[in-house]
This record gives C-alpha cells, structure tokens and sequence, in this order.
C-alpha cells in the first residue's frame, strides 16, 4: 500500500509538473523562472529544485510526461486495430493530431516563445524516440508474429521518424500523412512478412523430405 508520504510527494511533484506545463508554452525554456513555477503551484522557490534539481530536469520530467500521454495513447489504438498496417495508419493519424493539439508541442512547432522547446523534439528527443520505437516495435510484433525482434525495431523506427518529420513540418492533415507513411510502409512489411514465409516452407520441405 502507497503511504501518505509517498502520495504527498507523488501529488507535489504531479502539481509542479503541471505549473511547468501551463508556463512553457508561453515563455519557453530560456524565459522559464522556477521562482515562476513555484508560484503557480504554490509551494517555495526551493521546494521545486530540491524536487527536480534544475531547470533542465524538470523540463526534462515535463517532457517526459507529455510522451507517455501519446504513448498511452498510441498502444490504444493498436490495442484497437485489425491488422499491423491498419495500427500504424491510427497510431500515426493520432500522434499528429494529438501533437497539434497539444499546447506543448505546439508551442514547440509554432511561436517564438517556444522555438527553444523543438530541439526537445529534435536534436534531443532520443528519449522521445527511444520510448516511442520500444512500445511500437512490441505492439507490431504482437500483430504480426513472424516478424523478428529486428525487423520490428526497423520498421518502428522508420515510422516514428516519419511521424515526428510529418508533426514538425505541417505539409498533410493527419490522415494523409498516415497515408504516405502506410504507403512507405506497406512494402516493407510485406517484404519481411514474405521472408518469414519462405523461410517457413523451405523448412517444412526439409522436414518432408527428411
């Protein structure tokens, strides 16, 4: 069972996250003031560094926060899809639609205040990237079980690179970028899927002739 303690500290920290989300759309990383941010939650200057450490850090744990939103979000509509091709139109469709939604990331893509959030995005967003492919790749292999660790990692990649390419530049509505990405895709699956499928055969002929 949580303690009380632990409960406190979990809700203090979830407030003090929400004060850095509600102020970095409008200021920014470089305009961002802790002093600012224990204000809005109403706690001391000091509570906020000895929570986080820095500012960087909580930036950091905001971002973080705002990635497993669309994680969460993206194994909902795999969880929900028919079909591999079929969980990666939804997953990117929402991804994108979701992006732009949310004042963070557009923040991020869209003012001047928030230029200095895209490299969160970009140039520093392995985190993003990393957590992204792991929860892609495991949920293309439960929908199509013949393709390998590997191959999965590869095609996740692929695609989450793409999605964040489509959320940065705005060219295609959400559902056209899906489109181009299934349709970038959809060779590619096929050529492993068809792989693992030779491979099968040529093993089942073994067999037989053994």
């Amino acid at each position: 069972m949580t303690s009380f303690t632990e409960r406190t500290k979990a809700s203090l920290r979830e407030a003090l996250l929400d004060a850095a989300t509600e102020l970095l759309p409008d200021r920014g990383y470089a305009a961002l003031r802790m002093a600012d941010v224990a204000a809005r939650a109403g706690v001391s200057r000091q509570t906020v560094y000895n929570e986080f450490g820095s500012k960087a850090a909580l930036t950091q744990a905001v971002t973080l926060r705002t990635t497993s939103e669309f994680l969460d979000g993206i194994r909902q509509r795999f969880d929900e899809a028919d079909g591999l091709l079929a969980g990666i139109r939804c997953a990117v469709t929402f991804t994108i639609e979701h992006g732009r939604r949310n004042r963070l990331v557009a923040a991020a893509l869209g003012t001047d205040a928030g230029e200095d959030l895209l490299p969160l995005l970009t140039t520093k967003g392995e985190p993003i990237l990393t957590a992204a492919t792991e929860l892609a790749a495991g949920q293309y292999r439960e929908l199509e079980p013949t393709l390998s660790e590997d191959q999965a990692a590869l095609l996740a990649e692929a695609v989450v690179r793409l999605s964040l390419s489509h959320l940065v530049l705005r060219t295609h509505s959400a559902v056209e970028a899906a489109d181009t990405v299934c349709a970038v895709m959809a060779p590619a699956i096929a050529s492993f899927t068809d792989q693992s499928t030779d491979s099968s055969n040529s093993s089942a002929d073994l067999s037989t002739m053994e």
